[in-house]
C-alpha cells in the first residue's frame, strides 16, 4: 500500500470511529432523536471504498449508513445535526439517521427498507452505462438482505445488462437478533450464491482496510471498463447491538471478545507503525479527527429545532403542503 493511501485509510477509519462514538454519547444524552444504527467495528469497509471511489461515483447505503455517507466527503456537522433533528441537518432534520442523502457527494440515500436500494442502484448504474459517463454505483447491504427477493432480482438484472455496479455485503454475522447461518441455506450468504448468477465468489476480511481497498479498486476498475458487476462479501462485526436500544446479550461473549481483538482501527494503526510510519503522525491524525468531531458537535447543537413551516415544506412537488385541489 502506498504511504499516502495508507494514511488516508487510517484517517478515514479514525474519523468514522470518533463520529460514531460521539453519536452514541449524544444518544445517551437524549439528544439524538429516534433510533440509529452504528458502524462501530465496521469502519474499514466504508473507509476503503470511500478512498477508492471516484468523486462522481454513486453510493447506496442501508440504515447503518453514517459511515458510508461521511466516507464520500459529506461534512460531519450536517450529518450530526441531522441525527439531532435540527434544521441545519443534512436533510433539514426531517430524515434522521436512516435517510441520509447528499446527491452532491454521490450519496444517493440510506434506505430503511431491507433490500429496497439494490434495484435502484442498478438503475443508477444503467444510466451511467447509457450515458457512458464511466460512473460506478456501489451498493452496501447487510447479510440479512441476501434472503430478500430484491437481492436476487438486482443481481440477475445487473449480470444480464452487464451494469457498472458493485454489490458489497457487510456480513456482521447477525440479522438483527438472529444468527444469519441459522436461517440461511448456505454458509456465506452472498459469496456462496455468486455462482448462481455467473459471478466470481469473493469473500474477504472486512476488518482489514488494505484487503477491502484492494477488492474495491479491482471491482471499480472492472465495472468502469465494461466488465460488469461484482459481488463482494466482507466479513466484519458490529461492536454493539443492532441499534442503540439493543444490548446484544444474545451474542456469545467469547465471539464478541474474539472480534473485539480484531478491531480494524488499532489493527491498522499497528500495521502502519510496523511499516515505518512514525507514531506521532498517527497521533496527529487522531487529534485532528477528534477536533473535527468536537467542532461538528457544537455546530449541530447550535442548530434550531425545525418548526411547522419546515415540517410542512416539500410535501408536494410544488414545495408546499396544501392539498392541490
Amino acid at each position: 500500500m502506498e504511504p499516502t493511501t495508507g494514511l488516508a485509510l487510517y484517517r478515514m477509519q479514525v474519523e468514522l470511529r470518533y463520529f460514531e462514538q460521539r453519536a452514541y454519547d449524544l444518544f445517551l444524552q437524549s439528544l439524538v432523536k429516534g433510533t440509529s444504527h452504528l458502524s462501530l467495528g465496521q469502519e474499514a469497509i466504508a473507509a476503503a471504498f470511500g478512498v477508492a471511489m471516484r468523486a462522481d461515483d454513486y453510493t447506496f447505503a442501508t440504515y447503518r449508513g453514517h459511515a458510508h455517507t461521511l466516507a464520500r466527503g459529506v461534512p460531519m456537522g450536517p450529518v450530526l445535526a441531522e441525527l439531532l433533528g435540527r434544521s441545519n441537518g443534512l436533510m433539514a432534520g426531517k430524515g434522521g439517521s436512516m435517510h441520509l442523502t447528499s446527491v452532491e457527494h454521490g450519496v444517493m440515500g440510506s434506505y430503511a427498507i431491507i433490500g429496497a436500494h439494490l434495484p435502484i442502484a442498478c438503475g443508477a448504474a444503467w444510466s451511467a452505462q447509457y450515458q457512458e459517463t464511466g460512473q460506478v454505483a456501489v451498493v452496501f447491504f447487510g447479510d440479512g438482505t441476501t434472503n430478500i427477493g430484491a437481492f436476487h432480482e438486482a443481481l440477475n438484472f445487473a449480470v444480464i445488462w452487464q451494469l457498472p455496479v458493485v454489490f458489497v455485503c457487510e456480513n456482521n454475522l447477525w440479522m438483527e437478533y438472529t444468527r444469519t447461518t441459522s436461517i440461511t441455506a448456505v454458509k456465506q450468504p452472498a459469496a456462496d450464491r455468486a455462482s448462481a448468477y455467473g459471478l466470481e465468489p469473493i469473500l474477504i476480511d472486512g476488518n482489514d482496510a488494505d484487503v477491502v481497498h484492494e477488492a474495491a479498486v479491482a471491482a471499480l476498475e472492472k465495472a468502469r471498463s465494461g466488465g460488469g458487476p461484482t459481488l463482494i462479501e466482507a466479513l466484519t462485526y458490529r461492536h454493539g447491538g443492532h441499534s442503540r436500544a439493543d444490548p446484544a446479550k444474545y451474542r456469545p461473549q467469547e465471539e464478541v471478545d474474539a472480534w473485539l481483538a480484531r478491531d480494524p482501527v488499532p489493527m491498522y494503526r499497528a500495521r502502519l507503525i510496523d511499516a515505518g510510519t512514525d507514531s506521532s503522525v498517527l497521533d496527529a491524525i487522531e487529534v485532528e479527527a477528534q477536533a473535527a468531531v468536537d467542532k461538528a458537535t457544537e455546530e449541530a447543537k447550535a442548530g434550531e429545532v425545525p418548526g411547522p413551516e419546515l415540517l410542512f415544506k416539500d410535501v408536494w412537488a410544488d414545495g408546499g403542503s396544501s392539498w392541490r385541489n
